[in-house]
């Protein structure tokens, strides 16, 4: 027959088995449907924020360009390119103070991000207050008082009810509205404190923005219609290239935020294909179930003349119909249930989000569930070739191939590769996904050897004569090594699904025991910023006398931008390492500072006067490919300084201490305004006594306790977590779904043993204490051998992308088990009811 008229007739025959129904295929269509639909959802909130961010970028940006400097105000000339392009400007100044309710031992002290606005602001979007009111309004301030507005978190923290006063420096402030929404607060990153609202003008008297003060000047431009961005920028940035300028536009308005969506959706995709890789499982068990219960037809059609490419082909139609069925419908549950959750989801969002139908997530996650399904059913597939019309006449069709036609193997290969290359290709950041799916692929491996050992092990345990007499134990064992044992399908699809739990939990415990129990221990009390010159002798004097004082650390600092090494843009030499994205602490020191590890090369003489010489970090350098006698073009307060790299040293940011990428000898800075910062580390019960004395004598000294530091980071941290732990959860029910499957197709095969049991004189007791343990020991192996594959991947995070030491956390470990034994023994159970209550006189008869 011609290959035409073989697919007709495999067409025929693949329509008519579909008659039948569904019956064989829930589980088929319950794990392709759940793993699409993951991905397509978190697909689905990803777009809806990419959308966002690129409809609200001016309102997000608070204009449409934004030019800003760091250290300083625009100069005169920066001012009027913006006057002669810009229809409006409005200028906004960033910084980190102590805002102070009441005087003396009474006084209640926190830290606040301050942003100083001019008239203008804001260009776009409106600033929400409670009660309701414009911001000039509120700014204006009353009772002789300039005005202020707070976040909500700083007024209940600080006790204050509008109408009431407090103090940024030596200023005192009126406060007139609660802060209720800040149109442009997505691009100003993370901050240590709540936000505060003044004008800038206001600030004049506060001492806050004094020469050698840290802080960020934005200049936000209203542009006319039509103008041209790209252009606009390249002018810009030609203009004043080497004066430390930053530019961002409405185009790509938070670049950061993006960046972190992106990469948090791909890294929740990759955890999803994980999830479909379980569902691939229970996928090939469906399949494989479905063409055993086919043996006879098969056998028929073949005694009747039908070739193996026939039946092959017609049992491909009916597999990619229900293919289709189950992508359809993971595509519109994964399309339906983000939409549906759109208000909660943006109400709980930091930043917009614009809820619709996006093609391409949903294009991917069916692509997706596509290569999923043919890669895991093409070899069971495989075997209706192998079937011989013999079948008919003897229970066995002899021995199997134990690997499919080199032709199967070839297409399994082209489908492995296709679906990592989608991974890869899609993600956008390939080394993840790589190292992802590299993962997926040795926790399978890992999985399927584990499944063959208790296999194997199990079986010979069974005989062991040590066992003699425990009758439950030894008919358990046995049926976990015997011909059609559920081990693999068990071990494999709840085993991947508990190794992605452990991982998160391996991982998480790893860094909230670094952030909760070591970073504290090394790390200081507080870190003060903005102590000028002239105060610093009076600062470490307060604290020298202090006997709940262990140690005190200073060093001046500026803020510099590295613009070019070796004469050539930063950013094409090294690309775009974290130490070229804005700006970066620069300190200066005649003699080492104390406990300095030079690894490679000399500092300068104590004395020097000559060309600007660097100490730079040593594991940053070797990131960006630095080596001694390198030149670095740092710019300061608008002037450009090139040193040469002199000398590597060993930074530790992990203590939370002092770190300097950047040093470089006094005579290249001279003169250049700066402050000082300090770590103190001291005993909890000094802390509040320093707080009270360093305000009240510096006030414009601003004190960030590292312990709240610390909790911002570990609330960021939970939050990533919580998500990940989601879709990890997705995974595991879609393992405990093929769970489920094994265990009911495992029902027959388990109502004719406990009828033979039965009729030996075993009790029902025995006989459910038997499936009981059966079940046991395949969830105890699956979670323990989860706890080898997650140990080993959160090992691998940790040591490799956060570069912290690993400890084996045994809680979440012990965790993992119980619940995989736990799963395994409920869904044997489940299935353990029927072969308990049928009578044995009617299935052996029927076996007759």
């Amino acid at each position: 027959m011609s290959p035409p008229g073989t697919l007709r007739l495999a067409a025929r025959f693949a329509r008519r088995e579909l008659r039948g129904g569904l019956a064989g295929f829930r589980i088929f269509l319950a794990c392709l449907t759940l793993g699409v639909a993951a991905i397509a959802g978190v697909g689905m909130v990803r777009s809806a924020i990419e959308a966002g961010l690129a409809q609200q970028g001016a309102v997000l940006l608070g204009g449409d360009a934004q030019m800003e400097f760091t250290y300083r105000f625009a100069s005169e000339k920066e001012r009027a390119f913006m006057v002669e392009h810009a229809d409006r400007v409005s200028a906004v100044v960033d910084f980190r103070s102590m805002a102070v309710v009441g005087h003396g031992d009474q006084a209640e002290r926190a830290l606040t991000q301050v942003k100083g606005v001019d008239r203008n602001y804001p260009l776009t979007g409106t600033v929400g207050l409670a009660p309701a009111m414009p911001i000039r309004v509120a700014l204006a301030g009353g009772d002789g008082l300039p005005g202020a507005v707070m976040d909500r978190v700083l007024v209940d923290r600080l006790g204050l009810k509008p109408g009431d006063s407090f103090h940024l420096g030596r200023q005192d402030f009126r406060l007139m509205a609660v802060l209720t929404h800040e149109p442009d607060s997505a691009t100003a990153g993370i901050g240590l404190g709540p936000r505060t609202i003044v004008a800038t003008s206001a600030l004049d008297n506060s001492g806050l923005l004094v020469p050698g003060s840290l802080f960020e000047s934005k200049f936000r431009l209203l542009l006319p219609p039509g103008t041209d961005l790209a252009r606009l920028k390249q002018q810009a940035m030609a203009q004043f290239r080497d004066t430390g300028l930053r530019w961002a536009d409405r185009r790509k308005a938070a670049p950061g935020v993006e960046t972190f969506v992106r990469r948090i959706g791909s890294f929740l995709v990759l955890v999803g294909l994980a999830g479909l890789a379980v569902g691939g499982v229970g996928i090939s068990a469906a399949v494989r179930a479905y063409v055993e219960g086919k043996t006879a037809t098969i056998a028929t059609l073949k005694t009747l003349g039908a070739e193996g490419s026939l039946i092959f082909a017609s049992y491909l139609m009916q597999i990619g119909a229900l293919t289709l069925l189950g992508v359809a419908l993971g595509v519109a549950l994964g399309a339906a249930v983000p939409l549906l959750l759109a208000p909660a989801i943006t109400a709980a969002l930091p930043f917009p989000a614009v809820f619709a139908l996006y093609p391409q997530p949903l294009a991917e996650a069916a692509l997706y569930g596509l290569l999923t399904a043919l890669l895991f059913t093409l070899w069971p597939l495989a075997r209706t070739e192998e079937m011989k019309a013999a079948v008919l006449f003897r229970d066995e069709s002899g021995r199997r191939r134990p690997w499919p036609r080199p032709r199967y193997l070839a297409a399994t290969a082209v489908l492995a590769a296709a679906l990592v290359g989608t991974a890869t290709w899609f993600s956008g950041v390939p080394a993840l996904a790589l190292w992802s799916v590299g993962g997926i692929l040795a926790a399978l491996a890992i999985l399927l050897l584990a499944a063959l050992a208790v296999h194997r092990l199990a079986r010979r345990l069974a005989r062991a004569r040590a066992l003699h007499g425990r009758t439950a134990l030894r008919l358990a064992l046995g049926a976990v090594g015997g011909p059609r044992s559920e081990a693999a399908p068990v071990i494999l699809s709840l085993g991947l699904g508990l190794a992605v739990l452990a991982a998160v939990g391996q991982i998480d415990g790893n860094l909230r025991r670094a952030i909760d129990r070591d970073l504290p221990q090394r790390a200081p009390s507080y870190f003060f910023i903005d102590i000028q010159p002239d105060q610093l002798a009076g600062f470490l004097k307060r604290l020298k006398d202090d006997p709940g004082v262990s140690k005190v650390d200073t060093a001046p600092m500026l803020r510099g931008i590295i613009t070019r090494i070796n004469g050539k843009p930063a950013t094409e030499v090294a690309g775009n390492h974290w130490v070229l994205r804005g700006d970066r602490g620069v300190t200066f020191s005649a003699t080492p500072p104390a406990r300095t590890k030079i690894t490679a090369g000399t500092w300068w003489p104590k004395d020097y006067s000559g060309p600007p010489q660097i100490s730079f970090a040593a594991q940053e350098a070797q990131e960006l490919g630095l080596k001694l006698g390198d030149t670095l073009t740092v710019n300061i307060l608008g002037r450009d300084i090139t040193a040469t790299i002199t000398s590597f040293r060993a930074v530790d940011f992990a203590t939370g201490g002092i770190g300097f990428v950047l040093s470089m000898d006094p005579a290249a800075v001279a003169g250049a305004p700066h402050s000082n910062i300090a770590t103190v580390y001291a005993r909890p019960s000094a802390e509040a006594a320093i707080l009270r004395d360093v305000s009240d004598a510096y006030p414009n000294i601003t004190a960030i306790r590292v312990r709240d530091a610390i909790d911002r980071v570990t609330e960021a941290l939970s939050a990533i977590a919580a998500a990940t732990s989601g879709a990890a959860g997705a995974t595991l029910l879609t393992g405990f779904i093929v769970l489920i499957g094994a265990a009911a197709a495992g029902e027959r095969s388990r109502v004719y043993e406990a009828a033979v049991l039965k009729t030996l004189g075993a009790t029902r007791a025995r006989i459910l204490a038997s499936f009981a343990l059966r079940s046991a020991v395949l969830g105890a192996a699956a979670g323990g051998v989860a706890i080898v594959a997650g140990g080993l991947a959160g090992w691998a995070v940790m040591r490799f992308v956060m570069d912290a030491p690993f400890v084996f956390e045994l809680g979440p470990a012990l965790a993992i088990v119980a619940g995989g034994a736990l799963a395994t023994l409920l869904a044997g159970l489940l299935f353990a009811l029927r072969p308990l209550a049928a009578r044995p006189a009617r299935v052996l008869r029927a076996r007759e």
